[in-house]
């Protein structure tokens, strides 16, 4: 007797869609309402609105490589969602624990990957400061992808594992 496949996490990529929904939403309400370099704020003294731009990855970084990494980024993008969705396909539906962060991850970078494509460059917009500090601009799949990669991370240190009292003798 055969049993049937567990239902794997594929599912979670619906919250991938919602993730990249989300994202482009708010970057097209940035690029028609807020105007470019100019903080608007939101909260004084820790939260702007700052249009800006980013060609580079994860605090503009090869922002002035000369266009070639647009198309690093993109590939390296792919590859991971790709990885990430096989990975997905191979988790059961019910591990939250790995297919939230997988789905997070797979959502920002897509996010990510459209404004590449459609614009050259990311938009970003979300500024935090407090006083001469200021964190660089972010946005929403930013933000999906840093929750995804911590909750990765908490997870795995913080996660379940089984006792050596539990596990089985080879």
């Amino acid at each position: 007797m055969t049993s049937s496949p567990k239902p794997n996490a594929l599912v979670w990529l619906l919250l991938s869609v919602v993730v990249i929904g989300l994202d482009q939403w708010t970057k097209q309400w940035v690029l028609t309402s807020l105007p470019e370099y100019q903080p608007v704020v939101v909260i004084e003294g820790v939260w702007n609105w700052y249009r800006s731009y980013n060609t580079g990855a994860a605090f503009s970084f090869l922002a002035d490589a000369g266009g070639w990494q647009k198309y690093f980024f993109a590939a390296l993008a792919i590859g991971i969602c790709g990885l990430l969705t096989v990975w997905l396909s191979r988790t059961a539906r019910g591990d939250w624990r790995n297919a939230l962060p997988f789905s997070l991850v797979i959502g920002g970078a897509l996010g990510n990957l459209i404004d590449r494509f459609m614009h050259g460059h990311v938009v970003d917009f979300i500024q935090w400061y407090y006083g001469s500090f200021v964190w660089p601009s972010f946005n929403i799949a930013d933000s999906a992808i840093v929750c995804g990669a911590i909750a990765l991370v908490a997870f795995g240190v913080f996660g379940k594992h089984p006792s050596p009292a539990t596990k089985k003798a080879d």
